[in-house]
């Protein structure tokens, strides 16, 4: 099947009325989790996954992806009015939106946040279209060798990108994996790490994890802010950008677009890593550095941009390889996974209509939230003063709803708690659950390709760069270990040297 083919399946897939509805819902929930401060796309889709249990595969993935994509959208919202950002991703949009916005500029700066979304997001899915065939073919000659490096390339990105402490991420990766050891062994039907308990033989369910960590330990983050949330009072006019905004735009657009999406395709990157790269860039090549940071329309049209693109980046690996490079794929990848669809090169063959769906799905989706965002900025406005005392309590009841109604059993709703408690003390010290979450998906994935390696081989480690696919991706992934190890080296190097002048 060729690529317009492919695409003529996809529209006929997702133009059917229950998928176009599921399409719809998603990318109004995503804008409205990105409105609104502090949920997120992973706290949504966790809370959301339960309710796809009754729905087609197609219609399933359809919606979860227009939530994440959809969040990308909302969340320069908040950024532009209140300074607070919707979703990480929109961080840097705080910096010049805001500024834009107390200058009585409001209008433009979420019109041109609009519209490059769109645009990055249009980008994205006619480049996601014309790469992902050709990394599906690549794909077909990876074996296990090849996928342990890959996934070990995987996790070594996220260490490397990590927004936090590089230690503290190395930690987080480590106690994912251990958490996905849990259960019995898929090789000697062994019980491990169970302490005896029937609920824990099945292994821990992702569900109840990913909602602990990042919805309920939310809830918990959030009854420590007593402040009030400060809405911009501007009459929000003149949404599209003149003449002149659009000169200072479209190149940061386009450079954007093509940022936000290769850097999407990397282990560990997605839309936060390239909205902050695009930022860099457009400060670095731009005439009037010193603009940035007062309300340079620039530093939203780029981010915007790449982050949209970014999320578009995404979809690739997973479709193509079935490795997920941000924890939203990864719960895109359990979603297919618990519909019996399994993602990588023999999905475009087995279930034509989920892979065109999904991405056809992308088109008419961006066309929804531009439509979505342009008319309904007063509506979202509106949201934003909704009093997380209501907000709150409504998180807390569909997390655990959501994790009982998955097999029906309390067991899930006490881990949801355990969870969110833990995720509340990570939070507090710095640690982030991201990388616990991606490594909780990819340990028993890495697990599976070593021993499958090992046994091929006889028990030899040599197989793993005999493959020169395989000696490429370690090589890569110990280059870039090498290269954090020195920044953080150098960093501790020179806070050291400056605790010791400030003491002198």
């Amino acid at each position: 099947m060729d690529t317009l083919s492919g695409l003529a399946v996809g529209f006929q897939t997702v133009l059917q009325p229950i998928n176009l509805l599921f399409c719809f819902v998603g990318v109004f929930i995503g804008t409205l989790i990105g409105v609104l401060p502090g949920i997120g796309p992973i706290g949504a889709m966790s809370v959301l996954l339960p309710t796809t249990f009754g729905i087609s595969p197609a219609a399933a993935v359809i919606m979860l992806g227009g939530i994440y994509y959809g969040a990308m959208y909302g969340g320069s919202t908040t950024s532009i009015l209140v300074n607070i950002p919707g979703e990480a991703a929109s961080v840097v949009t705080c910096l010049d939106g805001y500024q834009m916005a107390r200058r009585g500029r409001a209008g433009p700066a979420l019109g041109i946040s609009a519209l490059a979304s769109f645009v990055g997001g249009t980008f994205s899915i006619i480049a996601l279209m014309f790469l992902v065939l050709p990394l599906n073919q690549v794909a077909l000659r990876f074996g296990p060798p090849e996928y342990f490096s890959l996934i070990c390339m995987a996790m070594t990105f996220v260490t490397y990108v990590a927004s936090k402490s590089m230690i503290k991420s190395i930690i987080m990766i480590l106690v994912g994996m251990m958490l996905g050891t849990v259960g019995m062994d898929s090789f000697t039907a062994t019980h491990r790490f169970t302490f005896g308990s029937a609920s824990l033989s099945d292994g821990i369910g992702l569900i109840p994890v990913a909602m602990g960590l990042f919805g309920i330990s939310e809830v918990l983050m959030n009854l420590r802010q007593t402040g009030a949330r400060s809405i911009l009072n501007a009459k929000l006019k003149n949404l599209l950008p003149n003449l002149d905004d659009w000169k200072r735009s479209i190149a940061p657009i386009i450079r954007g677009s093509f940022i936000g999406f290769f850097l999407g395709i990397l282990p560990g990157g997605g839309a936060v890593l390239a909205s902050f790269v695009s930022y860099s860039v457009e400060k670095k090549v731009s005439k009037h550095p010193e603009t940035f940071g007062q309300g340079a329309i620039e530093g939203v049209a780029g981010p915007e941009t790449a982050n949209n693109a970014g999320a578009g980046g995404s979809f690739v690996p997973l479709l193509a390889m079935g490795i997920p490079t941000t924890p939203t794929m990864g719960l895109l990848l359990a979603a297919l996974i618990i519909h019996g669809v399994t993602p990588g090169p023999l999905m475009f063959g087995q279930h034509p209509e989920i892979f065109w769906g999904v991405i056809a799905s992308m088109y008419i989706g961006n066309v929804m939230l531009l439509i979505l965002n342009l008319p309904l900025i007063g509506l979202w406005v509106k949201l934003l003063k909704v009093p997380y005392r209501i907000l709150m309590p409504l998180i807390l009841l569909f997390c655990l709803i959501g994790a009982y109604s998955v097999n029906n059993n309390p067991v899930d709703v006490i881990t949801v708690i355990i969870f969110g408690i833990v995720g509340y003390v990570l939070r507090r010290y710095d640690y982030e659950g991201a990388p616990l979450i991606l490594a909780f998906l990819l340990g028993p994935m890495l697990e599976t390709a070593l021993r499958r390696s090992l046994i091929i081989s006889g028990g030899k480690f040599s197989i793993f760069v005999h493959s020169p696919i395989s000696a490429v991706l370690l090589s890569v992934s110990a280059l870039l270990f090498i290269s954090a190890g020195f920044s953080a080296y150098g960093k501790a190097k020179t806070k050291l040297a400056e605790n010791i002048d400030i003491e002198t």
